[in-house]
């Protein structure tokens, strides 16, 4: 079936927004037209390893061909000792100057000796150990940090490349400003809280909606030109 080019556009469009509609229910989703943003809001979570940035901040994480991705979903969780986010991407964070995967200390896992871990709202992977203090040789918890998520923020009017809709490679030659929350540059984080899409689900559905029936008027135009032209070729012969 031999398919138009205006028709074959026409479906691309209906594509493009049932996509982005889905999207509407992806945290930290970021529209590709801006007649269906929205603005940031978050959601409460229990866990202790969900945080959310404020403004237009971005986490990074590295994809498995590790280049770096900037995302505003921190819903993040351990893997295999490492922090890791929804899509299994190593959370990257800052340690004198250089990006690097935060991990837990591997004995400390191994024994189970682990306890409270969380992200506090400088950005910082801390957990207790136990620990006995040998001056009073009473039990005392030991504090471990291990290491401070890594935030990035570009200029105004920098237009990242989407990979998909919640995760974005940053433009050739644009380097973003990388620091840590709460350093005087970037806001504290918010804790026990994740972001929701930043796409407009009521938008999207309309959207959607002027798609189809833009095709539908379209289909039904092209029908009418059929018969049109069937009509003048009967009335040649």
């Amino acid at each position: 079936m031999i398919v138009s080019a205006a028709t074959a556009q026409a479906l691309h469009g209906i594509e493009r927004r049932e996509s982005e509609l889905r999207a509407a229910f992806t945290p930290g989703a970021e529209p590709v037209n801006s007649e269906n943003a929205a603005g940031q809001s978050l959601e409460r979570d229990i866990s202790p390893l969900s945080v959310a940035v404020q403004g237009n901040a971005y986490f990074i994480v590295c994809e498995p061909s590790g280049g770096e991705l900037f995302t505003h979903d921190g819903a993040f969780h351990i893997e295999d000792g490492e922090l890791v986010n929804r899509n299994g991407m190593a959370v990257l964070g800052l340690t004198d100057g250089r990006l690097v995967p935060l991990r837990l200390n591997a004995i400390d896992t191994a024994l189970n000796r682990v306890v409270n871990l969380h992200i506090d709202n400088r950005g910082a992977l801390v957990y207790e150990k136990p620990a006995i203090d040998p001056s009073t040789r009473q039990a005392a918890p030991l504090s471990v940090t291990v290491g401070q998520l890594a935030l990035a923020r570009f200029s105004a009017g920098t237009r990242l490349d989407a990979i998909d809709s919640a995760h974005f490679r940053a433009p050739a030659a644009i380097p973003p400003h990388v620091g840590t929350a709460a350093d005087g540059n970037f806001a504290p984080l918010v804790t026990h809280a994740h972001e929701r899409s930043r796409i407009g689900l009521l938008d999207s559905i309309d959207r959607l909606q002027e798609s189809y029936l833009a095709f539908d008027a379209f289909r039904a135009a092209h029908s009418a030109q059929g018969r049109t032209e069937k009509m003048a070729m009967d009335l040649l012969k």
